[in-house]
């Protein structure tokens, strides 16, 4: 039988770190591309997410995956605007900003959760380190 190593606290932490940060980042995506009606592909910008998930035996979490959120474009009546069909609709990017408010809060306070707990490690490592002197 091996020896199995238990990730420390501060393994957890900085995985969740990493994986808050990666969030932010794509909420930022979707809000700056909130308004883009004509993306390269000639569709309305698609708002992504991010997927977290654990490996076997694994402590802490990564990202496994940023997928497209497939629900329908919302349609716009907009005749005026040179992305409008025959009908005058533009069909606009799925981004809700309150959506990605409400994630960005809680991407941030699960960062600040986790910057926490590696500083809470950390004053402890100091004050065994003291102790031991």
């Amino acid at each position: 039988m091996g020896i199995t190593r238990v990730a420390a606290p501060i393994d957890i932490a900085v995985s969740g770190l990493r994986a808050q940060s990666a969030k932010l980042n794509v909420i930022g995506n979707n809000i700056a591309n909130a308004d883009t009606t004509h993306g390269p592909d000639g569709k309305p910008y698609r708002r992504q997410s991010i997927v977290l998930a654990t490996g076997e035996g694994q402590q802490g979490v990564r990202v496994q995956q940023t997928v497209a959120d497939n629900t329908a474009f919302p349609r716009v009546y907009e005749p005026g605007n040179p992305d409008a069909d025959k009908d005058g609709y533009v069909e606009t990017p799925n981004v809700q900003m309150p959506v990605e408010m409400m994630h960005m809060l809680q991407a941030s306070k699960a960062y600040e959760a986790n910057t926490a707990v590696l500083k809470r490690y950390l004053d402890a490592m100091d004050v065994t380190a003291e102790l031991l002197k």
